[in-house]
This record gives C-alpha cells, structure tokens and sequence, in this order.
C-alpha cells in the first residue's frame, strides 16, 4: 500500500471498535471491535448503586488487540501507510493519576479498587455532590460558572465524580496528582507522556464536563472549589489551563507504543474527544442540523457558526463550546440518559422466562436478539391513540433539558389490553417525545433546527423506531451511511492532525460517506402526536413534582 492511512478508534460503552481508513477518501480498508473483558464480566460495577466503573488494562488490551487485527485484515504494506491515529472515548469518564500521569489502578495498592478506576459516563454516584455544586454557583456572587454548560452541573460530570471519589476513599485521595478523561489519557500514553503537566487537554471534554472556559481564564478559580470543599483544595492548579481542539497533534507515538503495535514512530496522535462529537463530525454534521447519536443513550450535537452564536446561552444541556465539534463552530450538546437502554430493559424484562429453558438452554441466545424486531414489527402495525398509555423516558434519569439524574421513568394508561407491543410503543414513544424536548428547548432558546441526523447502533437497526421520532419531531431525518461514524470521525481528526488537510471541514468533505436514507414525517400523525406528547409532559412534570417532595 502506498497511499496515507488513518486509525479511527472508538472507545465506546463496552468496546473499542477500531477502523484503517484510506485518508484520501474515507473507504475503509479493515475494521475490528474487541470487548472489555473485565467488563464484560461485569467486573467493579455495582448496578444497584448506580456504580461503572472501567479498570485502564481494559482500555490497553482491547486497543492494542484491535489494531493487531485491523492490522492483520488489511493487504500487505498497510502498516508503513498509517500517519496518524484518531482517539475517541466516551465522557465523562475520568480517572486518578499520579504525578507520571499513571492511573492508580495500574499501580501495587490499587489494582482492585473501583475508585482507583476509570469512572464511567454512566455512573451516578455522585447526585449529591453534584447538586452541591449546583447550589454553590447559585451563591456564588459575580461570576456565573455554570452559564455555559446549561445552568445545571450532572452527576455523569468531571468535577461531581471527582469530590464523589475523594469523599469516599480516602487512599485515593491522598494517592491522587491528578485526574483526567479518557479521551486525554489515551493520546498521552500513547504518546509517551510521562508528566501530567505535558497531558494535552481537549477542548470538547474541558468545555462540556469541567466548566472550563476563557472567559474566567480556564477552570473556575481556587477559591470556588475550595469553598465547596477543602478536600479540593490544590487540585485546580494540577490540573490544566489550556486546552486543544481534535484537530491538532498530541504527539507522535512512543517507541515502546511504535514497537507494539508495529507502526513507525512517525505516526501523529490527535487530541481526543468525546464520541458523540466526533460521530458528528463522521456523520457529516452541518449548522442547525442535529446529529442524533442514538445508543444506548443518545448524545445530541449541533453546530452553529460562531459570527453567527452571538450571545446564545441555552438553558438545561450538556453545554457550549468552541471548538468541541468543528473548529471555527460552537458545539452544543444535549442527550438522553437512556434510549435504546429503555428497548433493552422491556426485552429483558420479556425474556426473563427464557432464564428456565431447560431442554436446550442454547435456544436462549437464539431467541432474545429477535424480540425487538417482532415487537418492532407489531408495534408498526398498531394505531397512535392520543388517548392510550404514555411514558416517561426517565429509566437512567433526565441528562437534558435540565439534568436530574434522580428522577426515573413512568408509565400510565395501562388495561388489560395493554400488550407487549402496546408497551413497547409506548416506550418508544416516550424516547422520541424525549428527543422532542431537546429541540424544543433549542427553539425557545432562540437555535433553530432545520433537520436531523441520525447515528449509531439504534439508527442502523430499527426503522420503527426511527419512523417514529421522524413523526414526532415533524422534521426529516437523514441516515449516515458509515457504519462506524463515531470512528470515521476520529480519523478524520487523525488525517488533519497529521497535516494531510487543512481543516476538520475539509477532511469531512473528501472523506465522508454521505447517507444512506432519509425519513419524513408522515403529516396524518402530528394532531394525534402532539395530544400524546402534552401528556408526557403533564407526566414528567407530575413525576418531578414528586422526586422534589420526597
């Protein structure tokens, strides 16, 4: 092979999918995806406590095997093309460190303990201290540090995490340089970083996560955290001041990395970022188009050119950043905790009898992957009744508009009728009424919306599903082609980082995949959608009335 490749990697809930990329147009050449066997194995998470964590070998292994077998798929020479290695992870997600930048979790003492891990986006142990920080910024007087991140600080969030985990343990606490998000740790081991103080920083994590901005000079000052609480004290100014977009270099690979996984020690690594924001940049994502990244939860995206943001501040979302998606672009971010989690947990809760199968337990695995698309089949076939069940999408808690990890879901309106697919569309429902609430937030706060785009997993695999939040919404929705968007866009990154384009735009334009489908709205449903969807708001509102009374 002689023409310029780029590694995307994907490191995503449960695994890291890893792509080789041709750099001059985008076609994938080799794609592999290898789980986390720790926690696969369910390993350092406590469910009951709202506890995920992920141990950093996890992250090494599965990597480093990924790109063995990226690697091994494609044709001969495909090693000596790669220029550049793109980093994705999921977020919040941060970890301890020592003063070499190691996470505690790879060192003697630790190797066991969850607090010493990485702490997954989705754990939320740490409501408390996330309405602390809520409530001091409310007193503060002066400054608004909460402005550009909603208004409203979550628990999934960098600085909530952190006080959570050193309240709690206090080995760690005392162990502790540190901190940093996954997206900021991998590029810097890759790299050879051994220093926290040379970790370069992103941008979309600092901006989205830890109240980072320029306007008061970077993170909140010294006094405010050690306010809140004096086991903070310090930790600031270990932390950083300056951050990076996904478009410049972190580095080239170290000769111990090189050497592992047989690249040449040319090969740039980009500043990483979270996924969804690069899944939207794979997706092609342009202004005032929400890009969906629809999962497990769904992470919402949108562009708005900054001579053209002016003084927008959007209340209730994951925050506003330049520079988080496309440089030159402020990037919003809102999202819902559980999306495809709500399908899953109905499946589940179906195929609990399927636990005794005791002729030939194999017909479990057999069974289970095919009810979702029957229930999807009926659910299709049935009629939108402004007067049946309604739910609440709230199964993981509310991420946007305005967090509140302590609220969850509920269902009204059932009988006796009430079937397997009746409940299935009704949960369907509640996720695309949820999504509904994002873009009517964006709209009452002065953003328009002129279409959706569609991403991920659910996008790829349930057209029933997508149909629906096409007719909710009232607004078309494009489906992107690539099957792994989230990692195209890393690769992207990688080829701008490595100097081959000029701009994350540009890499878009001579590296995407367009799209594949695009759904629009059937105009017989939006009366009968709009009488649903202000019951699920009386709903919610019913339901949030009475978490604040208890």
């Amino acid at each position: 092979m002689t023409k310029a490749t780029v590694i995307g990697a994907d490191f995503g809930t449960d695994s890291v999918r890893t792509v080789l990329i041709d750099a001059a147009n985008g076609r994938i050449i080799s794609a592999a995806v290898c789980d986390y066997p720790r926690w696969k194995a369910g390993r350092f998470c406590d469910p009951g406590r709202n506890q995920y964590r992920q141990h950093p070998l996890d992250y090494v292994e599965s990597f480093t095997q990924s790109i063995n077998q990226v690697l091994k798929q494609a044709p001969a020479g495909a090693a000596e093309s790669v220029i550049g290695i793109g980093i994705d992870t999921t977020g919040s997600t941060p970890c301890a460190l020592d003063q070499t930048g190691m996470p505690l979790a790879l060192k003697p003492g630790f190797k066991e303990n969850p607090n010493a891990m990485f702490i997954l986006w989705k754990d939320h142990t740490a409501i408390q201290e996330a309405e602390e920080i809520n409530a001091a910024c409310s007193t503060e007087n002066g400054t608004d540090y909460l402005k550009y991140v909603g208004g409203v600080y979550s628990s999934e969030w960098f600085w909530a995490k952190i006080l959570h985990t050193i309240r709690e343990d206090s080995s760690v606490r005392e162990a502790a340089w540190s901190w940093a998000e996954h997206c900021d740790w991998m590029p810097a081991l890759l790299t050879g970083v051994t220093a926290v103080r040379d970790i370069k920083r992103s941008r979309c994590a600092a901006g989205h996560k830890a109240i980072w901005h320029a306007e008061w000079g970077g993170l909140p000052p010294e006094f405010f955290w050690s306010g809140l609480d004096e086991r903070l004290c310090g930790l600031r100014d270990k932390l950083y001041h300056t951050t990076l977009t996904a478009n410049h270099s972190a580095g080239t690979l170290s000769k111990e990395w090189s050497k592992r996984l047989g690249l040449s020690p040319d090969v740039h690594v980009s500043v990483g970022a979270f996924d969804a924001h690069l899944g939207a940049v794979g997706a092609q994502i342009e202004p005032y188009h929400l890009c969906k990244v629809m999962g497990t939860s769904t992470c919402d995206i949108l562009v708005v050119p900054m001579d053209e943001a002016k003084d927008i501040l959007v209340r209730g979302i994951c925050g506003q950043v330049d520079g988080s998606v496309l440089p030159g672009m402020l990037g919003l971010e809102a999202g819902q905790s559980s999306f495809g989690d709500v399908y899953a947990w109905f499946r589940d809760l179906l195929a609990f009898p399927l636990a005794f199968i005791k002729q030939d337990p194999s017909r479990e695995e057999d069974v289970i992957p095919r009810i979702l698309p029957a229930l999807s089949e009926q659910a299709a076939a049935l009629p939108v009744d402004p007067d049946g069940p309604v739910a609440v999408d709230w199964l993981n808690g509310r991420r946007t508009p305005d967090a509140n990890q302590r609220l969850k879901l509920g269902l009204t309106g059932l009988d006796l009728s009430s079937d397997a697919a009746k409940i299935y569309q009704t949960l369907v429902q509640a996720t695309a009424f949820g999504a509904k609430a994002i873009v009517d937030r964006f709209r009452d706060e002065g953003v328009p919306i002129h279409g959706i785009i569609g991403l991920g997993g659910v996008a790829k695999k349930n057209p029933f599903v997508l149909q629906t939040v096409c007719d909710v919404m009232g607004m078309p929705m494009r489906i992107a082609r690539a099957e792994q968007a989230v990692a195209l866009g890393s690769a992207m990154a990688a080829a701008t980082a490595a100097g081959l384009y000029g701009s994350m735009q540009e890499a878009q334009e001579k590296m995407g995949h367009g799209f594949e489908a695009t759904y629009t709205p059937d105009p017989d449903t939006r009366e009968v959608y709009g009488r649903l969807y202000q019951r699920y708001r009386e709903l919610g509102a019913f339901i949030e009335l009475s978490v604040k009374d208890t």
